[in-house]
C-alpha cells in the first residue's frame, strides 16, 4: 500500500464515523478505502433496502445461531461454520461480519439470548475463539460484540450494570479475554449500556486499561450502532470507530476538541491507524469467491444435527421405528421456526421442512400431519412440534417469563393423553419451562433455532440417522423464580443490580442445591459410554492434566462430551461448588476407545483477588471432577497447590484476627498479653474483625509500640 497522503485534522476526524449506515468513509488517498460492515454471526446479512428494512437483504445461509452451536461443545465444528461464513461473507463483498457475541447467559429472560452461547465464560470464549478464528481465516474481519456487560434488553441503550470487579473478572469477561487473546478478532464492538454507571463505549477502565494494557488488544474498537453518547469521551477512553455516521455532527466535536487542548491529536491518528490496519488485514484476501451454496446448506443441517439435545428418551422411544404410522402436530412442522428476530435476522437461502425431511428419510413409514390429538390415538407414536413464535423473543425486548404459548400447553397434553408414544421437539431460542407436561411424554428434543437446514437435521437425529450429541450450554430450571437472577432482573430507574455475583447459572443451583429439571452440560445419546483409569497429574506449580479413557459400549457410533469440573480449595470468597474447568468432544464407533486428555491451566485453579487486583490462587486440596453434568460427578481426583503468597502486611487497620493468626505477629502477641487469657477462641470469634487500633483501646494495658512496629516490619 502506497504510503498515504497526510491529512488536515478536519479531512482525519471525518474517517473515524461512519459514510452511512454500513460503511466508512472512502478515502483511498489517506489508504482508507471504505469497508462494509455487515451484521452476523449466523448469516450474512447484507442490507439492500433503508435502514429500518431489517429484514430487507440478500439471501445467505443462516447457520445455526449461537444457542444451538453451543449445545455442540465442539469448537472445531464452529471453525468450520466460521469459515463458511466467512467464504459467504467475500462472496457478498462484505469486509467486517458482526459477531459472534460472547455475552453470559445471565437470566433465561434475556431476548437476544438465541445470539449468545452459554451461561457459562469457559464454553462461551472456547467457542468464540474457534467462530473468530474461522471467519478470520477467509480474509474476513470479525467482531466479538456486545463489550461488555450486555445482558438484557429492557433499557439497553442507557441501562447501567452495576457489577462488582471480581464478577466481572471471572464471568462477564472472561469469554471476551480468551477470544481477543487466542482469536485477535479484528475488532471489538462496544456495546449500548453502561458498566457501573459509565456508557461502555467510553469506560476507560474496559477499553484503556483492560482491554488495550491488560490483553493486548491491538485491534479496532467499533461501537455498536447508535450507542456513542460522547464521542470526545469514547475517543479518549479508546473507541477507534463510530458506527453508523452522524453527518457530522460528532467529527467536529472532536476536531474542535483537539483545537481546544482537550484531546491529543495523537488520539485521532493512533484511532487512524488502527482503521488502516483492519483495512489491510481484510483486504489482503478480499477478491470476490464463488460459493456453493448446496454445501453451506448441508454444513448448516450436519452442525444443526449436532446441536440437538435428547433431553428425555423414555423406553427407547427413539429412533422413530422405520416403518411405523406418526402423526405429526404442530405448525412449526410445516413452518419451522430456525432463526431469532432483530438484527441478525437471515434472509435464508432456502429452509428445510421437517415434516417434508421425516417423509424423505422414513419411506416404509406412514407420516400424517394433523391438527387434532383424538388421530393421534390412532398412530403408533406422535410427535409434536412446539416452541416460542418470533414475536415471543427477539433482539430489543426481554421476555416476561419462561412459558411456552397456552395453545401449544394445550395441545402437548392432549395428544400425550391420546398417542400410545409422543415425542416433542422443541423449537425456541432460550429456556422454557418443561413443566406441566414434561412428566406425560416419552421423549423429548431440544432443537433450538437450528437454522434454515434444521428440518433435515430434526429428522437426521429423530430417525437415527444421526446420533444426538448435544449437551446443555444453560440450565433448565423448575421455575423462573428459581433462577439466580430472578430478584434482580432486569432492574428499574436506569440501574440493574447484578446481586446474584458469581453464582450464574449452574454455578449458583449447584451451591444452592436448587434442584432443576435439566442441569448445565445435559444430553443423552441413542449410544453408551463408559469412563475408565480417570486421573490427574501436576504439571506445575499450579497447572495439571486431567486424563479419562472414553469407551463406546453401545450398539451406534456416536459422540461424546467430556467435561472437567473444579471444586476450589477454601478461598477467603464465597465461590462455587465447581466450575467447569475444560471439556473434549470425541467421536466413537461401538466397542471404539479412547484416552482424552484436558489441559487446567493456572487460570482452572484460580479467583479474582479484589485486594490484589489480579488472580490468585489459594494453597490447598482441590478437587478436579469428571462431570456427567454440572450436577452429576463420575470421578474425581485430589490435587494439592501451593497456590501463591496469601500473606498480606500487618497495619494498625489490619483486623484482630489476621494479627492472631498470623505464624509470627500471633504468638508474639499471645505471650504479651500474658499468655493470651484474655483472648481466647471465643474472645476472637466476637472481635476478629475490629480493626487492631481499635482493640488496643479494650486492653487494660496496650501492646507496646515497639512490640508493634517490629511485628508488622518482619
Amino acid at each position: 500500500m502506497d504510503r498515504p497522503t497526510p491529512l488536515d485534522l478536519a479531512t482525519k476526524t471525518s474517517l473515524l464515523s461512519g459514510h452511512d449506515m454500513w460503511t466508512t468513509v472512502d478515502a483511498p488517498d489517506a489508504g482508507l478505502p471504505s469497508l462494509l460492515l455487515c451484521d452476523g454471526p449466523h448469516g450474512v446479512r447484507k442490507q439492500t433496502g433503508e435502514a429500518t428494512a431489517v429484514y430487507d437483504s440478500e439471501p445467505a445461509t443462516c447457520f445455526p445461531p449461537a444457542v444451538a452451536l453451543a449445545s455442540s461443545w465442539d469448537p472445531e465444528l464452529l471453525r468450520r461454520v466460521g469459515e463458511a461464513l466467512g467464504r459467504e461473507a467475500r462472496s457478498l463483498g462484505v469486509d467486517v461480519l458482526l459477531g459472534p457475541g460472547v455475552n453470559i447467559k445471565r437470566s433465561p429472560l434475556c431476548g437476544r439470548n438465541f445470539e449468545y452461547f452459554s451461561e457459562d465464560p469457559l464454553l462461551s470464549g472456547v467457542l468464540g475463539a474457534a467462530h473468530v478464528t474461522g471467519v478470520q481465516s477467509q480474509g474476513v474481519g470479525a467482531s466479538v460484540k456486545h463489550f461488555a456487560a450486555n445482558n438484557q434488553e429492557t433499557d439497553r441503550m442507557r441501562v447501567s450494570a452495576d457489577v462488582d470487579e471480581r464478577t466481572l473478572r471471572e464471568i462477564y469477561l472472561p469469554a471476551f479475554e480468551r477470544t481477543v487473546k487466542e482469536a485477535r478478532p479484528a475488532t471489538v464492538m462496544a456495546a449500548y449500556n453502561r458498566v457501573n454507571g459509565v456508557h461502555a463505549t467510553q469506560n476507560h477502565h474496559l477499553l484503556a486499561e483492560i482491554l488495550r494494557e491488560e490483553w493486548g488488544y491491538d485491534g479496532l474498537v467499533v461501537s455498536d450502532w447508535g450507542a456513542v453518547a460522547d464521542r470526545v469521551a469514547s475517543l479518549i477512553a479508546g473507541l477507534d470507530l463510530e458506527m453508523p455516521g452522524t453527518g457530522g455532527r460528532s467529527d467536529a466535536e472532536v476536531e474542535q476538541a483537539v483545537r481546544d487542548g482537550r484531546v491529543d491529536e495523537a488520539a485521532v491518528d493512533t484511532a487512524l491507524d488502527r482503521l488502516r490496519d483492519l483495512v489491510r488485514r481484510v483486504r489482503t484476501k478480499a477478491a470476490p469467491v464463488a460459493v456453493d451454496l448446496d454445501a453451506q446448506h448441508a454444513l448448516a443441517r450436519e452442525a444443526a444435527a449436532d446441536c440437538l439435545v435428547l433431553l428425555k428418551n423414555d423406553h427407547a422411544t427413539l429412533p422413530l421405528p422405520p416403518t411405523a404410522r406418526i402423526a405429526v402436530l404442530g405448525e412449526f412442522a410445516r413452518h419451522p421456526r430456525y432463526q431469532g428476530g432483530g438484527s441478525s435476522h437471515v434472509n435464508a437461502t432456502r429452509v428445510d421442512s421437517p415434516l417434508d425431511e421425516l417423509r424423505a428419510e422414513l419411506p416404509d413409514a406412514r407420516v400424517d400431519f394433523t391438527d387434532s390429538p383424538a388421530e393421534a390415538a390412532d398412530a403408533d407414536l406422535a410427535v409434536v412440534f412446539a416452541g416460542l413464535r418470533e414475536e415471543d423473543e427477539s433482539e430489543g425486548f426481554d421476555r416476561t417469563h419462561i412459558d411456552l404459548p397456552a395453545d401449544q400447553l394445550e395441545l402437548i397434553r392432549a395428544v400425550s393423553t391420546a398417542a400410545p408414544r409422543t415425542v416433542v421437539v422443541l423449537l425456541n431460542g432460550s429456556v422454557v419451562s418443561l413443566e406441566g407436561w414434561y412428566d406425560g411424554v416419552d421423549a423429548v428434543v431440544e432443537a433450538w433455532l437450528p437454522g434454515q437446514a434444521g428440518g433435515g437435521a430434526i429428522a437426521d437425529v429423530l430417525t437415527g440417522r444421526v446420533n444426538p450429541s448435544g449437551r446443555l450450554a444453560e440450565t433448565v430450571p423448575f421455575r423462573l423464580q428459581d433462577t439466580p437472577a430472578y430478584l434482580n432482573f432486569p432492574g428499574g430507574q436506569g440501574h440493574v443490580r447484578y446481586g446474584e455475583g458469581v453464582m450464574v447459572g449452574y454455578r449458583y443451583y449447584e451451591t444452592a442445591e436448587v434442584a432443576v429439571r435439566h442441569p448445565f452440560g445435559h444430553g443423552l445419546s441413542y449410544t453408551s459410554f463408559e469412563h475408565t483409569d480417570f486421573r490427574v497429574t501436576a504439571t506445575g506449580a499450579d497447572t495439571a492434566t486431567a486424563s479419562v479413557t472414553v469407551t463406546n459400549t453401545g450398539g451406534r457410533y456416536g459422540k461424546h462430551v467430556v467435561q472437567i469440573y473444579v471444586a476450589p480449595a477454601p478461598r477467603p470468597v464465597l465461590s462455587p461448588v465447581r466450575e467447569l474447568r475444560g471439556f473434549a468432544k470425541v467421536a466413537l464407533a461401538p466397542g471404539e476407545s479412547t484416552t482424552v486428555e484436558v489441559a487446567l491451566d493456572r487460570r482452572a485453579f484460580a479467583f479474582w483477588d479484589i485486594e490484589r487486583g489480579d488472580w490468585t490462587v489459594t494453597a490447598g486440596r482441590y478437587e478436579v471432577q469428571l462431570g456427567q453434568n454440572a450436577h452429576v460427578v463420575l470421578a474425581s481426583a485430589a490435587l494439592e497447590l501451593e497456590g501463591d503468597d496469601y500473606s498480606r502486611p500487618l497495619t494498625l487497620d489490619s483486623p484482630v484476627e489476621e494479627w492472631f493468626g498470623h505464624a509470627v505477629a500471633g504468638p508474639a502477641l499471645r505471650e504479651a498479653l500474658e499468655g493470651g487469657a484474655m483472648v481466647g477462641d471465643d474472645v476472637l470469634r466476637m472481635i476478629g474483625s475490629m480493626p487492631f487500633k481499635q482493640f488496643q483501646g479494650f486492653l487494660p494495658k496496650p501492646v507496646p509500640q515497639e512490640l508493634l512496629a517490629q511485628l508488622m516490619e518482619a
